[in-house]
């Protein structure tokens, strides 16, 4: 069950309603984040590429696998 109580009992009490709307807020935040998205794009552009072993990633690697996956999607 996802609620621990009932849901017809939420709206009975107009302060349980409010405490559910914040929650429903709360995890809809948590979920999608919030912030600056400017501030969020310059930590992204600022973070060093590496690939699975933790080797740092030139962008000619990155060219050859852009070209690898278009000659997979090809076929």
């Amino acid at each position: 069950m996802l609620f621990p109580f009932r849901t017809s009992s939420i709206f009975r009490s107009r302060w349980m309603a409010l405490l559910w709307a914040a929650g429903v807020v709360w995890m809809a935040m948590e979920f999608a984040g919030s912030g600056d998205p400017a501030a969020q794009n310059d930590q992204a552009d600022n973070a060093a590429l590496v690939d699975q072993s933790g080797a740092g990633v030139d962008v000619e690697q990155i060219k050859q696998a852009e070209k690898l996956l278009a000659q997979f999607g090809q076929q």
